[in-house]
C-alpha cells in the first residue's frame, strides 16, 4: 500500500505542474506591464516576487526609490510605450513553488529616440497556479537567483536579457 500511495504521488505531482494555465500567468504579467506603463507603482510591487522587495528594503521604501528613480527618468525624458508579454514557457516546480518564465518586449521613447528591449519575467506561484508575483530578469537579479529562490530548479534556463535596439 505505501509503495501503492508513492506511484500515485510521483504519477500526480508532475500533472500538477503541467496543470498551471498559461493564460493566467500571462494575464496577471500583463496586469503589471499595465501598472508600470500608467504609473501605478503600488500595483507592481504588490505582483513583486516578496522576497525580492524584503531584500530591496520593504515595500515602502522600495515604492519610494521605483516612485523617486522613474519619475526622474520620466523628467529626463525617457518614457515606457508599451510592454508586451509574451507566451509562458514550461511550468517547473522549485520546492514548494511553480516557476515559469514569460519573456516581455519593452518599447521606450528616449531623448535619442525609441528603443526596443526584450528580457524576461520569472513567474512565481505559491499556491499552485491560483496567483502569481513576479521578477524582472536582469543582470543583478539573474546573479542573485540563488539568494533570492534557494530551492531554485536550475532545469529552467534563464537566457540573458538582450540589448535594447533602435527602432
Amino acid at each position: 500500500m505505501k509503495y501503492l500511495l508513492r506511484a500515485v504521488i510521483l504519477l500526480v505531482l508532475p500533472l500538477s505542474v503541467a496543470a498551471q494555465s498559461p493564460a493566467v500567468v500571462k494575464k496577471q504579467a500583463q496586469t503589471v506591464a499595465n501598472a508600470l506603463l500608467t504609473g501605478d507603482y503600488k500595483t507592481v510591487l504588490d505582483h513583486t516576487y516578496p522576497k525580492a522587495v524584503e531584500m530591496g528594503g520593504g515595500k515602502t521604501k522600495m515604492l519610494q526609490m521605483m516612485t523617486t528613480g522613474l519619475n526622474q527618468m520620466h523628467s529626463e525624458g525617457f518614457q515606457f510605450e508599451k510592454i508586451t508579454v509574451g507566451t509562458p514557457g514550461k511550468f517547473y516546480k522549485a520546492g514548494t513553488e511553480i516557476h515559469c518564465l514569460l519573456p516581455q518586449t519593452i518599447v521606450m521613447k528616449t531623448k535619442q529616440g525609441r528603443f526596443s528591449g526584450s528580457s524576461n519575467l520569472l513567474a512565481v506561484s505559491g499556491d499552485n497556479g491560483k496567483s502569481w508575483s513576479f521578477l524582472d530578469l536582469n543582470g543583478g537579479s539573474i546573479k542573485a537567483i540563488d539568494q533570492i529562490f534557494p530551492k531554485f530548479n536550475h532545469s529552467l534556463v534563464i537566457p540573458q536579457p538582450q540589448q535594447a535596439v533602435k527602432l
